[in-house]
């Protein structure tokens, strides 16, 4: 497997910063949705618990992506010293 730019690597962060909004987006429309039941209740805070969890899961790898990004800028900074 080759190593991603930089670049490609802040596209991936964005893309997924994107899902997490429509992740989030989902949610608040799927809540508005249920009913004012207990059925409905119960419904919904399943949803919001999903929500959080698949956004926590988003960020997680967000996280990883940009410290892989910080790592491959640090190593092309080194680079470039001992070249000059």
């Amino acid at each position: 497997m080759q190593t991603p730019t930089t670049a490609q690597l802040r596209t991936a962060i964005e893309v997924l910063k994107k899902l997490e909004k429509r992740i989030d987006n989902h949610g608040t429309h799927s809540l508005m949705q249920m009913p004012a039941t207990r059925l409905g209740d119960d419904y919904a805070a399943r949803i919001e618990w999903q929500t959080i969890e698949q956004i926590a899961r988003l960020k997680t790898v967000m996280a990883q992506l940009e410290s892989w990004r910080d790592e491959l800028k640090q190593a092309r900074k080194h680079c470039v010293t001992h070249h000059v």
